[in-house]
């Protein structure tokens, strides 16, 4: 039974939970041959750009990640001019909501979708003032180096500002043509029980692993938009599974010259976010998140049965869902145009807080300051090097990638221990943090949630990639 609270907060909450059901109880589609079609091109396609895996320049990736790079690499002064327009169109269409929103003048068409907090507000409207700064490299030399404003501009915003519209191109094909309740029927077995949140999650997670923390957090909007997910969902997924790429931890293990030792830094990497998931969602902030929903809730169906048993429901799901979806044009066009619309609100505040973020960790202090007193912490842990490795425990905050910089001439050891917790940290201010605050800021998670969440992923993380750093050592192969 949904309860619906003021209508004026338009929120809804679940209070009761559905009954449990098996395999006789539900109705099954009567799989007829064009939506069974739909579902499994929609499904073979997706599987192949996100999930096949592919040798390309020496690296194990997937074709979703060798097209966007293809892109960037083929037409960067192209991408450099959407990135500007977009980041532009957004601080403007949001200064127009805004000003709807206040009736300073009243607009002929709807641009409610660029509403935001008034701080949103602002760094967007900054990150409109900095674009063309960056577009055109106005200023001093050292805001558009490599390590800084270079970074951020010509890599992480460009990557960015493609992967979330073709990303969500093939993720809504796949979504609107059943694969989201295939993958999430499945996963329900697991989901709920270790992590607190429905089957259906599985797919963001997925979706982040093997394409991008961004396509991952738009099927998370998308979702929670529809009412599949409530704010708890929304808070757990976010910040425990926007992880980075496979292709990235490739790049990471590059950099450091571990390549070779790639499978075990993955694994160690996989094996580190799900036990950090399982102990994060026990403890507030997530803990304490509001289980509401903001439009009328659609919770998964309780079912219960054999493998089997879910096989068959899930492939029923599947059926129906492609039966009733768009047509591939439809899905590809909304994902399209759904995508810029997301690029546009996120990619200004990207460029606000991610260029502060690495102008504090290059040019100050702060972070060797805050990791000295961590210096005994890792050497006790027997990690050599331990005047490197204490700042990059807390330097990944401002980026996720600075960490792997700063240990490349570090010792083996030190560098398997970074090359795991880098990207196991999973939350970074030049990108995944700010993205999560501005597209979630009706949930809300805050500045101080998501630091948070941070030490504390740390404070699991440290000594766990420590032992996993001595076992790798103690078989010889460091």
């Amino acid at each position: 039974m949904c309860v619906s609270t003021e209508p004026e907060d338009r929120t809804w909450t679940v209070d009761t939970k559905p009954p449990i059901r098996d395999i006789n109880d539900v109705e099954l589609s009567d799989f007829q041959p064009k939506p069974i079609f739909k579902f499994i091109v929609a499904f073979g396609v997706g599987a192949f750009f996100f999930l096949l895996p592919v040798s390309w320049d020496g690296e194990i990736t997937v074709p979703f990640d060798i097209a966007v790079d293809t892109i960037n690499e083929t037409f960067p002064d192209a991408v450099g001019v959407y990135v500007l327009c977009i980041i532009v169109a957004g601080g403007v269409l949001t200064t127009l909501a805004e000003l709807d929103r206040r009736d300073i003048f009243t607009l002929k068409w709807d641009v409610s979708y660029f509403e935001s907090s008034t701080a949103f507000w602002a760094l967007r409207v900054i990150g409109v003032l900095l674009a063309p700064v960056m577009f055109f490299k106005i200023g001093p030399e050292w805001l558009h180096t490599g390590s800084t404003g270079g970074y951020i501009w010509g890599t992480l915003l460009y990557s960015v500002g493609v992967i979330i519209p073709i990303g969500a191109i093939f993720i809504t094909v796949f979504v609107e043509l059943g694969g989201l309740e295939f993958i999430g029927t499945l996963s329900r077995p697991f989901m709920r029980p270790l992590f607190k949140v429905p089957g259906r999650a599985a797919l963001d997670s997925l979706a982040s692993w093997v394409g991008s923390y961004s396509v991952g957090l738009y099927v998370t909007r998308n979702v929670f938009e529809s009412g599949g997910y409530n704010k708890k969902d929304v808070f757990i997924i976010s910040t425990c599974f926007s992880t980075v790429s496979v292709g990235f931890v490739g790049v990471v293990a590059s950099t450091l010259d571990l390549l070779s030792l790639f499978p075990l830094i993955f694994v160690s990497y996989f094996i580190c976010v799900i036990i950090c998931a399982m102990i994060m969602v026990r403890l507030p902030p997530i803990s304490n998140a509001s289980p509401e929903y903001i439009t009328d809730p659609d919770p998964e169906v309780g079912f219960e049965g054999s493998v089997v048993d879910y096989f068959k429901f899930a492939l029923s799901e599947a059926v129906s869902k492609a039966k009733e979806g768009e047509s591939f044009r439809e899905a590809t066009t909304r994902g399209f145009v759904d995508g810029l619309k997301l690029a546009s609100l996120i990619l200004g505040t990207i460029l606000t807080i991610g260029l502060a973020a690495v102008l504090l960790s290059a040019y100050t202090p702060t972070f060797d300051i805050l990791g000295t007193p961590l210096i005994p912490i890792i050497d006790l842990l027997g990690i050599p090097n331990p005047e490197v490795v204490a700042p990059t425990t807390i330097v990944g905050i401002t980026e996720m990638y600075v960490p792997v910089v700063l240990a490349q001439g570090a010792a083996p050891m030190a560098k398997f221990f970074v090359a795991v917790l880098a990207p196991s940290q999973l939350i970074f201010f030049s990108s995944v943090g700010p993205m999560i605050m501005d597209m979630f800021d009706d949930v809300p998670i805050r500045f101080r949630d998501l630091v948070a969440l941070f030490v504390m992923r740390t404070i699991v993380l440290v000594p766990l990639i420590a032992a996993m750093t001595h076992v790798v050592n103690a078989l010889g192969l460091l």
